[in-house]
């Protein structure tokens, strides 16, 4: 599970548990549905965090030092 299915389970969930008004349609308990959806989509996440993210590149340039003072190595040695 990715991260975007994790918070699509928690909205999806979210909707169904607060944004519905009917509490039981044919024997389904929809508010439980939706509490159990947003359980899944909160363990996802959380799995996701714990696993994967330590695993994903840094999004910008690497860190570390720089040229100094804008000259080149070839510059410096001759």
């Amino acid at each position: 599970m990715r991260i975007g299915t994790g918070l699509l389970l928690i909205a999806v969930g979210a909707i169904l548990r607060f944004g519905t008004s009917t509490v039981s349609a044919h024997g389904i308990a929809v508010h439980t549905i939706g509490d159990i959806l947003m359980l899944v989509g909160v363990f996802g996440v959380v799995l996701w965090l714990a696993v994967w993210a330590p695993w994903t590149r840094p999004a910008g340039p690497p860190a570390g030092p720089g040229p100094r003072s804008g000259r080149t190595a070839s510059a410096a040695a001759g």
